[in-house]
């Protein structure tokens, strides 16, 4: 796949990029500013951008601002965010602007190769992918209320895979349970969540979403 890189750190950048290339991905362009960033993907229309949320001009959300504005002109983009630390603030906002083709990942998992690369094929398929500490804070600030508290142990376990963007097959394999038992939890969150009815719109989105409370 095509990959646009924004990170200001110029060793991670570099590291990052090697490791792509490694793997038979084109990484089209490697900028340092949110600005950089926004130019290369018009230009180069690449299949995912990779981007830190905090870079210049203001270290602050500039890398994802920058990314969900070109997503505005390539709505197909995947956009994989990297974070230093877990801010779930940013991990809402990246999956209420729209939750197909996003992840949000720390930047220690890019060291853990395969499971990043896993997740950056997940983005790229248009899937939506968690970091797994992300998804575990939420958890842990959410999981006890309403309506989520409504949830079994073994449903917020499934409802927890499910927002790192995997399959119900890997999650079948994950937890060592029959394919048809994951499909019974997943039909009964949807249940408990109040999502059976909804119609227009995916019912695992929205499952996700109210779990992040977006």
């Amino acid at each position: 796949m095509r990959v646009i890189l924004a990170e200001d750190s110029a060793l991670f950048r570099d590291g990052l990029a090697r490791l792509l290339a490694d793997e038979g991905h084109e990484v089209a362009a490697a900028v340092a500013h949110a600005d950089e960033l926004v130019e290369a993907a018009r230009r180069e229309r690449p299949d995912v951008v990779i981007a830190d949320v905090r870079m210049p001009p203001t270290h602050t959300d500039d890398g994802l601002r920058a990314a969900l504005e070109v997503r505005k002109g390539l709505p197909e983009l995947g956009i994989l965010v990297l974070s230093q630390y877990v801010e779930t603030r940013y991990a809402a906002e990246l999956l209420a602007e729209r939750s197909e083709g996003v992840g949000y990942v720390l930047k220690d998992r890019v060291m853990h190769v395969e499971e990043f690369l896993d997740v950056l094929d997940r983005v790229a398929a248009g899937a939506t992918a968690l970091d797994p500490e992300v998804v575990r804070r939420l958890m842990d600030g959410r999981g006890r209320t309403e309506p989520l508290g409504r949830l079994t142990e073994r449903e917020r376990e499934v409802l927890h895979n499910m927002a790192q963007g995997h399959t119900n097959a890997a999650i079948s394999e994950k937890l060592h349970l029959s394919l048809s038992a994951i499909e019974k939890h997943i039909n009964a969150i949807f249940d408990k969540l109040d999502l059976s009815g909804r119609t227009g719109y995916s019912r695992r989105v929205l499952a996700i979403l109210r779990y992040l409370d977006v």
